[in-house]
């Protein structure tokens, strides 16, 4: 008899994993393309003052939120400066537009190569999105003395290599979709995230004189990651039953099954908090190009500190009220912009499949209307809830030096979730046992 196992289930599935060549190639491939990216966030632009640059940093917080998302691209305002952003907002238009435009519509029900034509669509939308974003950051930094340079052509030298540097990670992430494990693109945010973590956890503790604030600042993490991998899981089941009528010769056979719906307490993802985060930061940025000395109480000032997300209380609970709203409001929105498209009535109908003690047709599409409104009203309380705690985890430990992002935990943590599911189901064709039940 074979003696039982005593690893962890993760650390043996680490270990069977490693055992196929297959994935063994898969997953090294993924870490060499990280280490390619890792080494184009270091690559700078030339004519930024780093001096100059380091002391934004420090100055506003906001660019150092932007600049973890990056893993320190955008400190060094390298080539890979704006990360694959511009695609990420690329596609969400695209997602947006597909049942607004019937020529998208269309295209987007033609199976693999209409999926193929859209993705293309994507990457041609990237790359303007791109140059004005670069075009946009570079201004900001020459407003702020980082930029010298204010000449036409090594403007536009500068826009079409953090244009470049978009498009190679991008590139880069579909090259670990295709041939790595996971998700590429959303394998490229996880390491730019994770990557900026360690420098500013120790320079939290370096700090000094807030110990017990940073082990409470720690356990808000905790316990805010602890909800977020809840909240992703969580789904209702919607039971569904199957009645088809089968000829095998001359003869007509009725069969039936059934099976259920899942249908996902927090559909919409991190997307509410994208829009709504654009939405509270728009004026405040606006504001900002009008804005005079610190001291002259005039309204672009006014409007500059009522969206500022790091005023004190209680000017920041406007900030942090109306993103709270917002988040709420774009969750429902998107949700159901996302569930009118994928159309399960019609789908359900046209395989025979029916909710027990629902009639078909209007009746399925209104009972799947209100358990979606239903069930939304929790995942989008939940976005809410996660998008302020970096508010209330600075009230309540005092902790200014470390920022904790909502939308970099969704990240990291809907990454990780995906990423072990697919390897577990990597080991499953091939038998093995996986670490998720």
């Amino acid at each position: 008899m074979r003696p039982r196992q005593t690893r962890p289930r993760l650390l043996q599935a680490a270990i069977d994993a490693f055992h196929l060549p297959d994935l063994r190639r898969r997953i090294l491939l993924t870490l060499g393309i990280l280490v390619v990216f890792r080494f184009v966030a270091h690559v700078p632009l030339p004519g930024v003052d780093a001096a100059a640059l380091r002391s934004l940093f420090e100055r506003n917080s906001l660019i150092g939120m932007l600049d973890m998302f990056s893993g320190g691209a955008m400190r060094n305002f390298s080539v890979a400066a704006m990360g694959v952003y511009p695609y990420i907002t690329a596609s969400i238009i695209i997602q947006l537009m597909v049942p607004v435009i019937p020529w998208l519509q269309a295209l987007s029900q033609e199976g693999e190569a209409g999926r193929d034509k859209v993705n293309q669509i994507t990457h041609w939308l990237t790359v303007p999105l791109a140059g004005l974003a670069g075009y946009g950051q570079i201004v900001l930094l020459r407003r702020e003395g980082v930029v010298a340079s204010a000449e036409v052509l090594p403007t536009v030298a500068m826009v079409f290599a953090l244009m470049a540097g978009t498009m190679f990670l991008v590139w880069l992430g579909e090259r670990i979709t295709e041939y790595g494990i996971g998700n590429g693109i959303s394998i490229i945010i996880f390491a730019g995230i994770v990557a900026g973590l360690p420098e500013m956890i120790g320079s939290g503790f370096l700090a000094g004189g807030q110990f017990g604030g940073l082990i409470a600042y720690v356990l808000i993490g905790l316990a805010t990651v602890v909800a977020i991998v809840i909240f992703t899981e969580a789904h209702r089941r919607i039971p569904v039953q199957y009645a088809r009528t089968v000829f095998r010769g001359n003869r007509m056979y009725k069969q039936s099954g059934g099976t259920h719906i899942p249908l996902r307490v927090n559909a919409a993802g991190m997307i509410p908090l994208i829009f709504a985060m654009s939405m509270v930061l728009f004026p405040g940025m606006v504001a900002s190009y009008f804005a005079g000395p610190a001291d002259n109480p005039n309204f672009a000032n006014t409007i500059m500190k009522l969206f500022d997300p790091n005023a004190a209380m209680p000017l920041g609970l406007f900030y942090w009220g109306l993103y709270f709203l917002l988040v709420i409001g774009f969750a429902f929105f998107y949700t159901m912009v996302i569930f009118q498209q994928q159309d399960l009535p019609g789908t359900l109908q046209r395989q025979g499949g029916f909710i027990p003690g629902i009639r078909p047709g209007k009746h399925t599409a209104t009972y799947f209307n209100n358990v979606v409104k239903h069930i939304t009203w929790a995942g989008a309380l939940f976005l809410a809830l996660v998008a302020v705690v970096p508010f209330l985890a600075r009230e309540i430990t005092n902790v200014q030096v470390i920022q904790l992002s909502s939308m970099g935990l969704l990240i990291v943590v809907g990454v990780v979730l995906d990423t072990m599911k697919q390897v577990e189901a990597q080991l499953v064709m091939r038998r093995y046992e996986g670490f998720i039940k």
